[in-house]
């Protein structure tokens, strides 16, 4: 009898153990990749300079996944793609729950386009309308709430400044 239920527990645990496992696979395939390092960015407007601390976006991988499956960005926080060598760039909002401000930025630092309040999980393609080196990504609304222009100027390294 004691035997009998060792073998039992012993199963439910080789069991329990396989669950876990499993789960934890399933929940690291839907898991969110961050890029490598932060760095800061500022945005000069008419409004004065702007700073935001952003992600950088350079390999393949991290430019694929972007800010999908976050559920949230903080105002002051974003992430840089860099699409070296300028080039015509096409976005999508597919598995990407915060609607974004998507800044289209030209080799030379300046603002090139910004698409406004994208619509959240869309395959609708946004496009840069010419060649741009790097699109930043914040939350919807930054572009509004501090004054940000095509024509404005990105002070980072990305752009030979700052």
């Amino acid at each position: 009898m004691m035997s009998d239920r060792k073998a039992v527990w012993s199963a439910l645990k080789g069991w329990l153990v396989a669950i876990l496992v499993v789960a934890g696979a399933t929940a690291a395939t839907g898991s969110v990749v961050h890029a490598a390092s932060f760095q800061p960015l500022e945005i000069v407007t008419k409004n004065g300079v702007q700073v935001f601390s952003v992600e950088m976006a350079t390999t393949e991988e991290e430019k694929q996944t972007g800010l999908m499956y976050r559920k949230e960005l903080p105002d002051g926080k974003g992430m840089l793609f860099d699409f070296n060598p300028e080039q015509e760039i096409s976005m999508w909002m597919k598995n990407t729950y915060v609607s974004l401000d998507m800044i289209f930025i030209r080799a030379d630092g300046r603002i090139l386009r910004i698409a406004e309040n994208t619509e959240p999980m869309s395959t609708k393609i946004i496009s840069s309308r010419g060649p741009a080196r790097a699109v930043l990504e914040v939350v919807a609304g930054t572009a509004q709430k501090y004054g940000i222009r095509p024509g404005d100027r990105v002070g980072h390294p990305l752009f030979g400044s700052k």
